[in-house]
């Protein structure tokens, strides 16, 4: 459900930043961290969908990396930072999914 959320506000994340509204695109772009963060979490601790989770997130950090090539300079931050939080959470499920002792 988190990973869903996450989608959506990086949908309006995308719509916000074309539309020029920026400080609202910031601020989705913040959610989308922030839900990929709790979906990261349930998956680890559920131990379910954990696959579908980092494939998720690796399709997420790829649009972003999209959008930020679109964007001001002074306004690609804030998206690369959340394009690299989103890679670090799923190399983290890559860890957990195939690291020693599985």
């Amino acid at each position: 459900m988190y990973v869903e959320i996450a989608e959506r506000e990086l949908k309006s994340a995308n719509e916000l930043y074309t539309a020029g509204r920026v400080d609202e695109a910031r601020t989705a772009v913040q959610d989308v961290v922030t839900y990929s963060e709790k979906a990261h979490d349930a998956a680890i601790q559920s131990g379910k969908r954990v696959k579908n989770t980092e494939i998720e997130f690796r399709k997420m950090a790829a649009k972003l990396r999209d959008i930020k090539r679109s964007l001001n300079f002074e306004d690609q931050a804030p998206v690369q930072a959340a394009a690299e939080r989103l890679e670090t959470l799923r190399t983290d499920l890559l860890s957990h999914m195939f690291g020693k002792g599985k």
